[in-house]
């Protein structure tokens, strides 16, 4: 199971692509001889285009574009997996077997056949090279049946393995061009420097440039195989968010990509907002470490955390399109709760557990990275209302805000007395987020050791190995439900995801592994 290793890096690629300041000056190329062109203006989480390398949000809008997937999702919708280079998949009774069946006719943008060593070789070279998205294939062995069929083998039941080939980071490599440029499938690959430059796949679009610090342009792929993208030229500009507004307003872009709820209110009646929750969830959490804090792993004190919290005004501070997160897994993703099982505040329920734990007038410390923001929201303000909130019940929370780079290995190293942090999905699939049972990665940040609550490491366990769409959804919801009932963590909100185009751009959908399909946008 993927234990997210990377989440530190991820965070802070974050925090950086947030404060980095994209002039807003770069220009788009004029369109010319009535080609179409759009500009794409986002705040830049990137660090390469070699897809076996990248992590990060633009970089799998880029590799999204370039290379395909042997399965994709239909639009935002991501409860079920689809055909891509793959025209079918079947997974095995006992959920350990993905056996695939390759699309024929799809060819890289050099006009050769996509072949099942293809497959091969850039699933393997993906899972040995070691880079940061190595883990989604950890214990997967990748083997060609026959011209036409590949199979994923795990030793244990991995039924997310079809919510996880989508991912763009897993997209298929021109073997024969690839290794002609210094791939490999071991740690000593050197492909990166020339995939940086050149698309080895099958996608509609090609790399025309590519900046790491400032912007990315994309050309379609004149021998794309399939439905031709509307726009001749994609140009994806690293712009900070109030520029993003402004470029939007004024047409020198169509998409802004990362503004926050405020932002977007009064936008004039030409542009279009799109509003929906994003897939991050915030939460809070109470650490049980006894060495930690002598407060927090008291049962009754998280009791009144869990009961003190106004949900509904941390609502008003997320601003439209935000949700209430009932559980850890967002309402994106199988297995959610329902809106009608989220925590209500219940004031005087509250004050009665405090009472009962035996703690008199408590004082914790919270912690959380000061820079961070998700989805355009702050942590501080959210921090403040629960101070206010947790203040009526008899709790004070001394709020301690640090640099992300010092807040994250507090929580990594599982020291913060009460922490509150996001979770994004690796991959759109519930068994990402087993993460935050006992011994596991999130459980340990909070001090919640293996073996600290054998109902919810049951119920976890029985979710894992459940094989199935309807057995998946109701083990996982039972797994939140134990979660919520004694576990340590208290989910608060899913943010709001901010999209706006021009009116001419159609198509959009958000997606919460690649943001946005540049091919799918249309133009009237």
């Amino acid at each position: 199971m993927a234990t997210r290793s990377q989440t530190a890096a991820v965070l802070l690629a974050g925090a950086l692509a947030l404060a980095a300041c994209g002039s807003g000056g770069t220009q788009a190329p004029a369109a010319q001889n009535g080609a179409k062109t759009l500009v794409i203006d986002t705040s830049f989480d990137l660090k390469t285009a070699d897809p076996g390398r990248t992590y990060e949000p633009t970089g799998l809008i880029v590799g999204k574009a370039t290379y395909e997937t042997l399965l994709t999702f239909d639009g935002g919708d991501v409860t079920k997996p689809v055909p891509a280079l793959a025209e079918s998949y079947e997974l095995s009774e006992d959920g350990k077997v993905v056996t695939l069946k390759l699309k024929q006719g799809a060819t890289f943008a050099d006009g050769s056949a996509v072949t099942a060593d293809d497959v091969v070789f850039s699933l393997t070279r993906v899972r040995d090279m070691k880079g940061t998205p190595s883990f989604l294939l950890d214990g997967v062995e990748v083997a060609k049946t026959d011209d036409s069929t590949v199979t994923l083998t795990s030793k244990k039941a991995n039924p997310a393995l079809p919510y996880i080939l989508p991912n763009p980071a897993l997209g298929i490599l021109n073997s024969k061009v690839a290794k002609q440029n210094g791939a490999t499938t071991d740690p000593q690959d050197k492909a990166e420097q020339y995939l940086n430059s050149a698309s080895a796949g099958s996608g509609p679009y090609l790399i025309e440039s590519f900046n790491v610090s400032s912007q990315v342009v994309l050309k379609a792929n004149p021998k794309y195989y399939g439905t031709k993208p509307t726009y001749d030229k994609v140009v994806i500009r690293n712009v900070e968010a109030a520029t993003q507004k402004l470029n939007v307003q004024r047409g020198d872009s169509q998409v802004a990509l990362n503004l926050s709820g405020d932002q977007v209110t009064g936008m004039p009646a030409n542009l279009q907002v799109k509003k929906t929750a994003s897939a991050n969830v915030i939460f809070l959490f109470a650490n049980q470490n006894q060495e930690i804090s002598k407060t927090t792993p008291n049962a009754k004190f998280v009791e009144a955390v869990r009961k003190g919290v106004d949900y509904a005004g941390l609502l008003e501070l997320a601003g439209e399109g935000a949700t209430q997160a009932p559980g850890v897994i967002p309402s994106q993703i199988l297995g959610a709760l329902g809106a009608d099982q989220a925590a209500k505040r219940d004031l005087e329920g509250a004050k009665a557990a405090l009472a009962a734990s035996g703690l008199s007038n408590p004082t914790v410390k919270l912690e959380y990275p000061s820079e961070l923001t998700v989805n355009g929201l702050s942590f501080q303000p959210l921090a403040e209302r629960i101070q206010a909130n947790l203040k009526e019940v008899g709790i004070t929370v001394d709020l301690n805000p640090a640099p992300v780079t010092t807040a994250l290995d507090n929580y990594r190293n599982g020291k913060e007395e009460m922490g509150l942090w996001y979770w994004g999905p690796d991959y759109p699939d519930p068994s990402d987020y087993l993460v935050f049972l006992p011994g596991k990665t999130v459980g340990e940040r909070a001090g919640w050791k293996a073996g600290s609550d054998k109902t919810v490491e049951e119920s976890g366990e029985k979710a894992a190995v459940a094989v199935g769409d309807d057995l998946r959804k109701q083990a996982y919801a039972d797994m939140q439900t134990e979660l919520n009932a004694s576990g340590p963590f208290i989910p608060l909100i899913q943010p709001s995801q901010n999209i706006v185009t021009a009116a001419s751009v159609t198509g959009l959908e958000y997606h919460p592994v690649w943001t946005v399909d540049v091919a799918d946008l249309g133009a009237k």
